[in-house]
């Protein structure tokens, strides 16, 4: 191990990553005759048999529609699913669980606000915090997804606010020095990524939580990255929404959380109507159940939601701060050999300090594709291409990136196995 290792606090325990690899059936499979080498959990990370065997469960023994019926599988099935939301609740410390809304993922997380703002915007009598007039201000950064890109700039088009960000630096930082000048009192939100998904970056919000909030702005975090990998808490972050999504910590794909404080989600207009979300429906008008249940028409992904639970108890018991620790070692040892490949220039931060465990890279002269082709011929299993990141592969003049991501179950073996394929990659095209 690196010595980084030697500063871990001495109550964070480490991680048995060979217990844990064990609870993983699909890292003992092959790939074109190679042992898998996946690293590509920033995408979607692999599901324990705990969380696969809690859905299977479910889905033999109590499968059910909730809210609906009062027989035993109704019950048990209502139970599974609010036992599922008072999980996700203590894991990111929310006051309670009434903040706590279950979407399909993080973008229809993010598009729920911004949906709900816009709704807010043309309707009578809405509360001000949401409602957006020509002037009015969003504020991002340029190292965003697009998830949390394309929804303002469609809020921006439909109610004639205007869009701005926060730039990165040449380090694959987020550039605050403007940060008076960028958050004004025309700013009425302000929505960041915690974690970068293609540059790693940990981004510090306090500053910007401040300035928002002395401003009058709500902000968002978008803590698709972050969640998973770190521990969260909502309180103490000060934040007003934020968004993550249920197979990048994992679990199955199809659910994610909306968190918001409870007063502000009770202000909010419904995002989907149909039902569930009602408090009572007549011809004439209908009056909207109070959140979570207002953002959650319709038949909601129940097993799903069960998984996401199990896949937070698997969380729990290895304790997040081990699992950043973990994280954090890894970088340490993969920062300077993935620099030892001649032509490889990494993309953000070069110091595991501040930053996650997804590393960006491009080589010099070799398409991304033609590397992760190569990669996986040697069962690395990496993500090629734009990362849904645009404007950041513009930032740093290139069309797309070459990412390998860690997670619980990654080991410095596996990152020996990646410099080992980059070297033949390299070797392969000259």
């Amino acid at each position: 191990m690196t010595a980084l290792a030697s500063h871990r606090p001495p109550d964070v325990p480490s991680l048995d990553v060979d217990a844990i690899r064990a609870d993983f059936p699909i890292l003992s499979r092959t790939v074109n005759g190679k042992p898998l080498v996946y690293l590509d959990s920033g995408n979607t990370s692999q599901k324990p048999r705990q969380v696969i065997d809690a859905m299977a469960e479910f889905s033999r023994h109590s499968n059910a529609n909730i809210a609906r019926a009062v027989h035993q599988l109704g019950s048990e099935a209502t139970e599974a699913f609010e036992g599922a939301r008072e999980k996700v609740a203590r894991f990111i410390n929310a006051p309670s669980s009434n903040g706590v809304v279950f979407v399909k993922n993080s973008t229809e997380a993010i598009n729920l606000v911004s949906y709900a703002m816009l709704a807010a915007s043309v309707g009578q009598g809405s509360d001000e915090r949401f409602r957006l007039r020509e002037g009015d201000e969003i504020v991002i950064s340029e190292m965003e997804h697009h998830s949390n890109i394309v929804p303002w700039q469609l809020l921006c088009e439909r109610t004639g606010a205007t869009l701005k960000w926060f730039p990165i630096t040449d380090a694959g930082r987020l550039d605050t020095s403007g940060l008076d000048e960028l958050i004004t009192e025309r700013t009425k939100l302000v929505s960041i990524v915690h974690m970068s998904n293609i540059l790693g970056t940990i981004n510090p919000t306090g500053a910007i939580t401040k300035r928002a909030h002395e401003v009058g702005a709500l902000v968002m975090l978008d803590a698709s990255q972050s969640v998973p990998h770190m521990p969260m808490d909502v309180v103490a972050y000060d934040v007003d929404f934020i968004a993550f999504t249920g197979h990048k910590m994992l679990g199955p794909t199809g659910i994610g959380v909306l968190w918001g404080r409870e007063e502000l989600l009770a202000a909010m207009p419904p995002f989907l109507g149909g039902g569930s979300m009602i408090e009572t429906v007549t011809m004439a008008r209908t009056t909207y159940a109070a959140p979570p249940a207002r953002f959650e028409a319709g038949t909601p992904p129940i097993t799903e939601a069960v998984g996401l639970g199990a896949a937070i108890d698997y969380l729990t018991a290895l304790d997040m701060r081990a699992v950043q620790w973990h994280e954090k070692e890894l970088c340490a040892y993969a920062l300077p050999a993935l620099e030892s490949v001649p032509g490889l220039t990494i993309m953000g931060p070069r110091v595991p300090l501040g930053r996650g465990g997804a590393i960006s890279f491009d080589l010099e002269g070799i398409h991304p594709h033609d590397v992760g082709q190569i990669l996986d011929a040697e069962g690395v299993e990496v993500r090629v291409g734009h990362h849904c990141a645009k404007p950041t592969c513009a930032r740093f003049g290139v069309a797309a990136m070459t990412r390998a991501s860690f997670y619980v179950y990654t080991t410095e073996a596996e990152i020996d196995a990646l410099v080992d394929a980059l070297h033949t990659t390299r070797k392969v095209f000259g």
